[in-house]
Order: structure tokens, then sequence, then C-alpha cells
């Protein structure tokens, strides 16, 4: 039989997605595992947002939606964009995709040609260099300041005529960092002077604890060269709903359409209804899990720095990344959950070796037990 696809090959599998895979089966076989490997909020969707799905259902929305989205839910990503992200959006500028991920990798296909390279800011979350791949693209891995998590003039030693996108993710998976002003306005000029294309992933920014959240395409005129990645899954724990959206100029959305046209046609009818009552509803639920997180965030670093573990700022998101002590980072997550039952995530998933990620998206009877077995192990 003729080969399969090399360029599918050469793409490994997510690092996050196999650990919490492994752990699985080692609770199916009756083993108590506690797993902080992956980024899911362990709260249910609140129930305003379900019952505006179930209204959706017995209404009989279960059948083709517009491909961007409903109406209803392109202008109400509009309108928080505007009002929140302070920069210039229209509904005809959002494409709501099943899932970030999806979005992300349709903005790969649309701005990439083969060869084209992307600037990926380390420690990177684990898609991004895939889906650059798998569209053709070339990554090309910058690792941040790792002392203070923040950008600086060495980004420019990365750009060649070759580059025609960056990607920002702040709050950072897995870091946990908060990009400033200072930080961002680089990105922004970088790309203004060399006509580089931005993806700026925000999928955290409700999630940030004594900081505030900067989106990159309002500075300036970056909104113009800018495609902002959202979703529903983590502000609203809404996982496994699979809605995700991008925010762009008009030219790119078009062309992101068509892509997703061909591929997965659309977000799903009546969950999109769903997320229309997440917009516009009640916000306190997503003050109330972010506080929630904020109390797990500074016990799990806490008794991480009285066992000896330098962690990243810990300033968004839900993660602790943390710097392993001896040994590699791989070979001292497999001991932790061989021997101490705990999942984490090796930091050289995120092309950060000597690093691991622990999620504090888990109940604080989890979280204790989790770092009293870690204690053990060590």
């Amino acid at each position: 039989m003729k080969p399969l696809s090399r360029k599918i090959a050469a793409v490994t599998e997510s690092a996050t997605i196999a650990i919490s895979n492994k752990a699985k089966a080692m609770q199916r076989q009756g083993i108590d595992v506690i797993s902080l490997s992956i980024g899911e909020p362990d709260f249910d969707t609140p129930k305003h947002i379900t019952d505006a799905c179930i209204d959706a259902l017995n209404r009989g929305e279960t059948h083709y939606a517009p491909s961007n989205g409903i109406p209803e839910l392109t202008s109400a990503i509009a309108e928080k964009i505007v009002t929140e992200n302070k920069f210039p959006c229209t509904p005809q500028q959002v494409v709501v995709a099943p899932g970030a991920k999806q979005a992300i990798y349709e903005a790969c296909e649309v701005v990439l040609d083969p060869g084209d390279e992307t600037i990926i800011l380390t420690p990177a979350w684990v898609s991004y260099e895939p889906c650059i791949q798998i569209a053709g693209g070339k990554p090309v891995l910058h690792e941040i300041n790792q002392r203070t998590f923040q950008l600086d003039d060495s980004l420019l030693e990365k750009v060649n005529k070759k580059t025609k996108m960056i990607i920002v993710n702040s709050p950072s998976n897995p870091t946990g960092a908060v990009f400033n002003k200072t930080s961002m306005q680089l990105v922004a000029d970088l790309c203004e002077d060399k006509d580089i294309y931005a993806m700026s992933d925000e999928i955290y920014e409700k999630m940030i604890y004594g900081k505030e959240h900067l989106s990159l395409a309002s500075l300036g005129d970056m909104h113009q060269r800018t495609i902002t990645i959202n979703g529903f899954s983590k502000a609203y724990a809404m996982t496994g709903w699979r809605l995700g959206y991008a925010a762009a100029p008009k030219e790119i959305i078009v062309e992101m359409s068509k892509v997703q046209q061909h591929s997965v046609s659309q977000a799903t009818t009546f969950a999109m209804f769903g997320a229309v009552a997440a917009l516009k509803g009640d916000q306190s639920c997503v003050e109330e899990m972010r506080q929630e997180f904020d109390r797990r965030r500074r016990y799990v670093i806490t008794e991480l720095a009285a066992m000896g573990y330098e962690a990243a700022p810990a300033e968004g998101a839900f993660y602790a990344f943390v710097k392993v002590k001896g040994g590699d980072d791989v070979e001292v997550a497999s001991r932790w959950l061989e021997m101490g039952h705990v999942a984490a995530t090796p930091g050289s998933a995120f092309s950060a070796p000597g690093w691991i990620r622990l999620s504090y998206a888990a109940s604080m009877e989890k979280l204790k037990e989790a770092l009293a077995r870690i204690k053990r192990v060590e």
C-alpha cells in the first residue's frame, strides 16, 4: 500500500490528552489517580446557559445554521469585544467555530503558505505547532525570558523575510504569566514594522489574578492585522460544548469561513444559543469561579514553594508551572504518576524541558491530597 501523509506523520499527538488518557486508563483499573494534567474547569456549566440550550432544543433549533454562527451570537461577540476588549469589531468580523482550537487551525490555514514561518513564544500550548505544520507553515520557537516571563528585544532576532505571523497567548498556557503592556507593545511594533500578522489567543482572559487583561488588537492599528481567538470553555466551564471564535479583519474571516464550510461546516446550532446566554446573562458565575481558582492558586503555589519548587508567575489561567528538582521533567512526571498516582504534564510538551505543569482546576480536597502524594514521592 502507498504510504500515508508524511505531513501528518510528522505531527506528534497532544501530550496533555495523552497524559489524561493514561490517567483515565489507570482509574479504570481501580487506581485512585488524581489528574492535574488537563485544562478543564471542574465546575458545571452555569444553569442559565444550559437552560438556554435546552430551550433551543425544545424550539427545534436542531438544523443547519449560518456557517459563521447564528446572528444572535456573532452580534453578542462583536458587542463584547468592542465593550471589553476595546477594539473595533462587527458581526461580519466574527466566525464561531467548534472550539477555539478549530479557530486557531483555520487561521493558520488562511494566513500561511507552505514554508511561511510563524513565531511561537515558548513555553507554549501544545497545539500551536501542529496547527502550523498541518497548514504547511514552519514553526519557529522563541523562548521568552524565564526569569520575568515577559518579552525582550531578543524576539527581533527570530524575524526574517519568511516570518508571516507571531502567536501571543496571554494569560499563558502553560505558565500562567500575563504579558504586560511593554511586552504587548513590543509585539505590536514588530508586526507593524515588519508587516507581520498576529494571532492573539485570549481564551483565559477572565482568569486573571491581580493583573489586567490587555488585548493585542487594542494597541494602535493592530486590529487591522490581528486574529483574536477566544471561546467559552474556560470562563464559563463549557469545555464539552466545543465553542470558540475568532475576530479579525473581514477579509481574513471570509477566508476562514471557506475552511470552516468545507471541513466542520459550523458549530452546533443549539449550543450557540447557550453561548448567547453566556455572554448576555449574569456574569457573577464567572467571577465566582475566578475567585475559587484564585483561592486554589494561592494554596498550591504556597505549598509548592514550601516544598522547594520554583514557579512561574501564576497571574492567570489555572496552572502552576514549576521547575523540577533533579532529573528531567518527563521522568519526574512519570514518577509522580506511577508512584504517587498524580497526573501532571511535563514541560517538554510545551517546549519547556525542566518544568512541569499542574492544573489547579480541581477541588481543594483533591489538591491537598495531590500535593501530599507529591511530597511523599519526593
